[in-house]
């Protein structure tokens, strides 16, 4: 069982958004002793994977973009599960869009964009897709925004993500 108190609730809440999901998320990281692992997600409901996969996604767009996310392994995770719809659930209408966007071009080029690559061919993949490119920067505009969205329906709906202790 995932228990936030209300202190930690307020606590993070004064810092921010980012502080106030965050502090669900560690916790989430936590129950799944740190790792992404099947047995580990089962331990969460659907919207705590939600906002734990909206977590992943941000960091990983925000470190080096959609190749980098599928490098890292995360292509299926995104594209072969309900993300996009669960975001768009939450009120992140604009998410969704873009993931839906990104997945057309991940599902015609899927097999390119998961193998296994030097570093060189790695970076490579940045010119060769630049295709991303455009999605990327929409991201980047909109981030914040969803990140506030996400972060409101979380606090509006707290027993979804945690019980309050």
């Amino acid at each position: 069982m995932i228990t936030v108190s209300d202190a930690e609730l307020r606590m993070a809440a004064e810092k921010g958004m980012d502080e106030f999901l965050s502090l669900f998320v560690e916790k989430y990281w936590a129950e799944m002793d740190g790792e992404l692992s099947a047995e580990g997600m089962a331990k969460l409901n659907a919207h705590q994977n939600t906002l734990l996969a909206y977590s992943i996604f941000r960091n990983e767009m925000n470190d080096g973009g959609f190749v980098q996310l599928i490098q890292n392994g995360y292509g299926g995770y995104f594209f072969r599960n309900p993300f996009a719809k669960a975001v768009r659930l939450f009120g992140a209408r604009d998410l969704s869009k873009l993931v839906y966007e990104a997945k057309d071009i991940y599902q015609a080029h899927q097999t390119e964009l998961e193998r296994e690559t030097t570093e060189e061919e790695f970076l490579a993949m940045y010119v060769d897709f630049e295709v991303f490119d455009e999605l990327e920067e929409k991201f980047f505009m909109i981030e914040e925004e969803t990140t506030g969205i996400i972060a409101h329906f979380v606090d509006e709906h707290l027993e979804l993500f945690a019980e309050m202790v």
